[in-house]
């Protein structure tokens, strides 16, 4: 049916986390989209902008310049990505994203 519609999913677990300072937090994203390769993952800071903390792609993570937190997994459909904060502080409280999109290798 050409009409149909297909949901595509992005997946972020747990929804929301208590930790105590100087934990280890860890977040999880997957998505059910054929062609997407990427998984980029934001903080929202306190003013509402979103800080881009790093993504995968495919299997290859990147985390951004001076950002203290681990990225890792498989960034394909059905797969999971991680992202890992340790030692939290009260700075770490906040709204984190994760996104999904297509990276050809093409084009840059």
């Amino acid at each position: 049916d050409p009409y149909s519609l297909s949901l595509d999913r992005v997946h972020q677990d747990p929804a929301d986390m208590y930790e105590i300072q100087g934990q280890t937090a860890e977040i999880t994203c997957s998505h059910s989209i054929d062609t997407y390769n990427v998984i980029l993952w934001y903080k929202q800071t306190e003013n509402n902008q979103l800080q881009l903390l790093g993504h995968v792609y495919s299997t290859n993570p990147s985390v951004e310049p001076g950002v203290t937190v681990t990225i890792a997994g498989n960034a394909n459909k059905d797969q999971t990505c991680t992202l890992t904060i340790k030692d939290l502080t009260l700075n770490s409280s906040a709204v984190y994203f994760c996104a999904a999109r297509y990276h050809s290798a093409t084009y840059h």
